[in-house]
């Protein structure tokens, strides 16, 4: 599987930057003024993984596959946007398509860049564009639970928009929602209020290390734990740099990762993600599964036999499969497990499967 997220903002807060730095290409137009990405721009970038080296030297495979990740450029929003303001009923029905929101919110001060609104003013702007989530939602939820509609929605799905409207309605945090159904059925609702988010507060060179006021402000109303700092500029630099030049660079800044790696990180950890791997003379390759994920589950991310066949796991961990040098040295040893269907693959692992075709 791969996920999709899905990067929104007000008008000229550097989505397009951002996006262009993360897909390493010029698909976005960066232009000054609003609304100059009408049509969202999908980006599929190779998931970055230091522990694919290591396993495709050890199993001399002839080439490495990374699991990916799509970001889409989703155009401005504004204040109406639920009722059709600026582009806002296009683009609100684009951001029902990802897996998570990015939030982009402008966090420097700039007379070169046109501001939608008189002063920055981070809290303010996601607020902005949260309202209108939510009254995109409300517009949907009322639509759907009308009588001559309601008769087309199963009864789960009614208890979701039931409780969905009452928080809305009554100031209630939505999240509720998630400790009372299970993550498939919130996905079938099609609610914008409770997709996952990560908040990516964009900010000059100078505040790139440590932030600044508006970042401040930000965290102390937001979640630290949800929260980037980020300078989509800098970002569009280091992509432009060689290998060895990017890594002076950041170091020189005082950057540990790329905004790139940062998000991916984020990204798994709200969407609860993990990654094994197969590995061999051909090729070694990473997947991308959901955490608590059954084996013969894992086995149809390569193919839906693989699941219904589904037989035996040879599972060795990551750390195992390096220190004995691969499959035969891990059997020997004792470091290969067969795994059942109950199986529950571990971030890391690395998996061959045995089925029936």
């Amino acid at each position: 599987m791969s996920f999709k997220c899905g990067i929104v903002g007000l008008p000229n807060v550097g989505k397009s930057t951002l996006f262009n730095a993360l897909t390493n290409s010029s698909k976005a137009q960066a232009a000054n003024f609003p609304f100059c990405t009408i049509d969202p721009n999908v980006g599929v970038v190779p998931v970055p993984d230091k522990r694919l080296d290591k396993l495709s030297k050890i199993s001399n495979s002839k080439k490495i596959i990374n699991t990916t990740i799509s970001f889409v450029d989703i155009a401005g929003l504004v204040k109406g946007a639920s009722k059709g303001e600026g582009l806002g009923n296009k683009f609100l029905s684009h951001i029902r398509e990802v897996d998570a929101v990015i939030h982009m919110i402008r966090c420097f001060d700039s007379d070169d860049i046109q501001n939608v609104n008189p002063n920055v003013d981070p809290v303010r702007d996601l607020e902005i564009i949260e309202t209108e989530m939510m009254l995109a939602d409300l517009e949907s939820i009322q639509k759907r639970l009308e009588k001559n509609n309601k008769k087309n929605v199963d009864e789960e799905q009614i208890k979701i928009l039931e409780i969905a409207l009452d928080c809305i309605n009554n100031g209630k945090d939505i999240s509720i929602l998630k400790s009372q159904f299970e993550k498939k059925q919130l996905n079938q609702s099609g609610l914008l209020s409770i997709k996952p988010k990560i908040f990516v507060c964009n900010v000059d060179e100078q505040s790139v290390q440590n932030g600044n006021e508006y970042t401040k402000k930000f965290i102390e109303k937001f979640s630290e734990e949800n929260t980037l700092i980020i300078s989509a500029d800098i970002e569009n630099q280091i992509n432009e740099l060689a290998i060895e030049e990017k890594k002076n660079y950041m170091d020189m800044i005082g950057l540990k990762d790329t905004g790139l790696a940062m998000l991916i990180q984020k990204g798994y950890n709200i969407l609860e993600l993990d990654t094994y791997f197969t590995s061999g003379p051909e090729e070694t390759r990473a997947w991308t599964i959901q955490k608590n994920c059954t084996a013969p589950k894992a086995a149809g991310e390569i193919h839906t036999d693989f699941e219904k066949g589904f037989i035996r796991a040879e599972t060795i961990s990551y750390e195992d499969f390096v220190a004995n040098d691969g499959w035969v040295n891990s059997k020997a040893n004792g470091k290969m497990r067969l795994e059942g269907k109950d199986y529950i693959v571990k971030d890391g692992d690395v998996l061959n499967f045995r089925f029936n075709t």
